[in-house]
């Protein structure tokens, strides 16, 4: 990482630099033993007061005294992934949205207030594509109100680490108080490799809904009801996987739902004691093919960052990381 002119370190970013990638390398005192650097990139977010405050890909947020900047600088936008398909995230945001979609929904401005009687944060947060038509404050009072009136805590989802996404209003949201709960990863791969797989795919059942068996081994809620099934069934096309086992709930089951190009991957369990068989791989394999029947060419998943085994998995079958997103919930 380069921030030298002419053999000299040099701060070349100002506070009107706000809202751009940046690379700064600051001095940290390491208790007596001398100067040391740490070097952060990310979004500059904000500079106030002295404070210079920057947002990692990850979410992360980064405060940094002024005065302990020796270098600084703007940087391209992160280059375009070398695995799976070019993608932006306007497009991802869109098409993972509509792979799970609310019971009920109100747009605010160019956000969109979500609610699904709880079932899963990413059915009950609002989606901020956009500016919400009011200052922000307000908005936030209003999203408060809406989810108050329906007993839900208010959430809010943003993304991080792509060209185009949110680290300005996530750090504004942890400005007013917001917190951040739980995050994961958008992955995507090229969809064709996924369903080249040699994976034992007889064992395999397709259906269009979920049944008794498929619900009994989904481990997202606690009680059923019409909104986790409104849930589990919304999507332009939706596709159901079983892997039948000897007792009450199937061996694995997955969930993927095509739509145009895409192919989106959810829900993928397996039973403890059936794991390391090939089971998640056969049924991504399954429903990969079927999304390949219906003309998608590229897949998309999200996977929790401490999923170690589902991490592992997703690296065997090519996807790469896109993007993260983030819940942030009032307090």
């Amino acid at each position: 990482m380069e921030f030298t002119i002419g053999g000299r370190l040099e701060v070349r970013i100002t506070p009107a630099d706000v809202g751009k990638r940046v690379s700064v390398r600051r001095r940290t005192d390491n208790g007596g033993s001398g100067a040391e650097f740490t070097d952060v990139v990310g979004v500059l977010t904000s500079w106030n007061d002295g404070v210079v405050s920057i947002t990692r890909k990850s979410g992360e947020s980064v405060h940094i005294v002024e005065s302990s900047l020796v270098a600084g600088k703007v940087v391209p936008a992160a280059p375009a992934r070398r695995r799976g398909p070019a993608a932006s995230f306007e497009e991802l945001a869109a098409v993972t949205a509509r792979a799970w979609q609310p019971v009920e929904s109100e747009a605010l401005g160019d956000w969109r207030l979500r609610a699904a009687g709880g079932f899963t944060r990413r059915a009950n947060s609002v989606l901020p594509l956009g500016d919400p038509g009011l200052p922000l404050g307000e908005a936030l009072g209003r999203v408060r109100r809406w989810y108050e009136e329906r007993g839900l805590p208010a959430y809010i989802q943003t993304a991080t680490g792509a060209e185009g996404t949110q680290e300005l209003l996530s750090a504004e949201l942890e400005g007013h108080g917001w917190r951040r709960e739980g995050s994961a990863e958008v992955r995507i791969a090229a969809l064709a490799p996924v369903g080249d797989r040699e994976a034992e795919v007889a064992a395999v059942r397709l259906t269009r809904e979920p049944d008794a068996a498929w619900l009994a081994r989904y481990q997202r809620f606690s009680t059923s009801g019409p909104h986790v099934l409104r849930v589990l069934g919304s999507g332009p096309s939706v596709w159901f996987a079983t892997v039948p086992g000897s007792g009450d709930a199937p061996d694995a089951i997955g969930r993927c739902v095509v739509d145009g190009r895409w192919a989106g991957f959810m829900a993928v369990e397996v039973a403890p004691e059936q794991r390391r068989r090939g089971l998640a791989t056969a049924v991504m394999t399954a429903l990969a093919r079927r999304a390949l029947d219906e003309g998608a060419s590229a897949a998309w998943l999200q996977v929790e960052e401490d999923n170690e085994g589902a991490r592992a998995l997703y690296d065997g079958m090519g996807f790469a990381g896109h993007h993260r997103y983030h819940h942030y919930r009032s307090v």
